[in-house]
């Protein structure tokens, strides 16, 4: 699908539903990281939502693979259940998969990773953000870069990116051009000027999110909970990063 970069840059945004999806395109966004359960970091979408985003939507959508919140050590079974995800992907026609699997000393966990990769070509690859857990990034980024995958989404081992932009541009550094590294987390309209010029960054990811309360006009007080407010991707804020981007 179309990933129309936006100046010299791509902006890519992380949309928790099909909705999320669509305003993320009405903002301008080049692509969009597809997943649900963002209070939780995000897991796979649904069947259903894969497939409806892909009849709905024109941009890139790469697909976060993660069959539960908590660390990035996965049993054998999560493996064969995360395989058949991307298998699932390939079938409705997307663009890529997202994915990260460690090994319990912080390494990358090369041999599960790669089962990830066969399975997912020739769909684009990012490795997520399990890449922050890491314990040495810089040996990291040599085992990710050695599999052949296209790119990291990373906040420089920081909470949020522009705390690690010093570590970002060092990275940015290393691979000098062999894999793309996308800063993201925390990122929005304040921001996104500044994380750009001090790491050297060509992408950069956002959820452009903000909380959506809850509609329902009735509310049962004697039970807690269930009535949450949801997040959801911005146009409005999507489309502020963009005109930013185009003014670089």
């Amino acid at each position: 699908m179309k990933e129309t970069a936006i100046g010299n840059y791509q902006l890519e945004i992380c949309s928790n539903s099909v909705a999320s999806a669509i305003e993320a395109e009405q903002g301008g966004a080049t692509r969009i990281e597809f997943c649900q359960n963002l209070e939780n970091g995000g897991t796979t979408p649904s069947f259903g939502q894969l497939k409806l985003v892909r009849k709905l939507v024109k941009i890139g959508i790469h697909v976060l693979i993660r069959p539960r919140g908590g660390d990035f050590l996965y049993t054998e079974e999560e493996m064969l259940e995360m395989i058949a995800d991307i298998e699932l992907c390939k079938e409705l026609g997307m663009d890529g998969v997202v994915i990260g699997v460690l090994n319990a000393d912080g390494t990358v966990d090369k041999a599960n990773t790669k089962r990830l990769v066969d399975a997912a070509r020739p769909m684009h690859v990012t490795f997520h953000r399990a890449f922050d857990r890491v314990q040495d990034p810089f040996g990291a980024l040599e085992d990710v870069i050695a599999l052949g995958i296209d790119r990291i989404l990373t906040s420089g081992l920081r909470n949020s990116a522009l705390s690690g932009a010093p570590l970002l541009k060092q990275l940015i550094e290393q691979a000098a051009g062999r894999i793309v590294i996308m800063p993201g987390a925390g990122v929005d309209a304040s921001n996104i000027k500044t994380i750009l010029a001090d790491t050297g960054a060509i992408a950069i990811h956002s959820s452009a999110k903000e909380s959506q309360p809850s509609k329902m006009k009735f509310s049962q007080d004697q039970v807690k909970g269930m009535d949450e407010a949801q997040w959801m991707s911005s146009k409005e804020k999507v489309h502020q990063m963009v005109d930013l981007l185009k003014s670089l």
